[in-house]
């Protein structure tokens, strides 16, 4: 079945602190990433929290690579999503997994764009106990 594009979705597990820890190490693996599967970079913007943790986006022109560290657990979720069929987002996951040392990894691939899907109704969600303002 033909799709508008590709997500790859992952959790990554037993990296290394100090990497996940250090914003400009995880722009560079992000941004090469992007160029190892062939993608062409349109804008990255990253942020290092404190005390600790880095998230950041690399805009592709075949859509987007995320990343949220969370170094005081070892962990990292990345996502890979491009559209058309030139780019494969695998190849720019594996590589970010590779140059974080994951020593686990839990990844899907989802395939986007294959037409209307069904969604059933959801009652909204009603809290139990009341909040008062302040």
């Amino acid at each position: 079945m033909d799709t508008m594009g590709r997500h790859v979705i992952a959790e990554l597990w037993g990296c290394d602190f100090d990497k996940l820890n250090d914003l400009k190490f995880i722009e560079k693996v992000m941004v090469e990433a992007a160029l190892e599967a062939g993608a062409e970079i349109r804008e990255v913007a990253f942020h290092k929290f404190a005390p600790q943790g880095v998230s950041g986006v690399v805009i592709i022109s075949e859509s987007h690579l995320t990343i949220h560290s969370f170094p005081e657990h070892g962990y990292a979720s990345i996502d890979v999503y491009t559209c058309g069929h030139r780019i494969d987002p695998q190849v720019a996951a594996n590589y970010i997994i590779e140059k974080l040392g994951a020593t686990t990894v839990e990844a899907v691939q989802v395939p986007r764009g294959m037409g209307p899907v069904r969604v059933e109704h959801v009652q909204p969600f009603k809290p139990k106990m009341k909040v008062k303002a302040v």
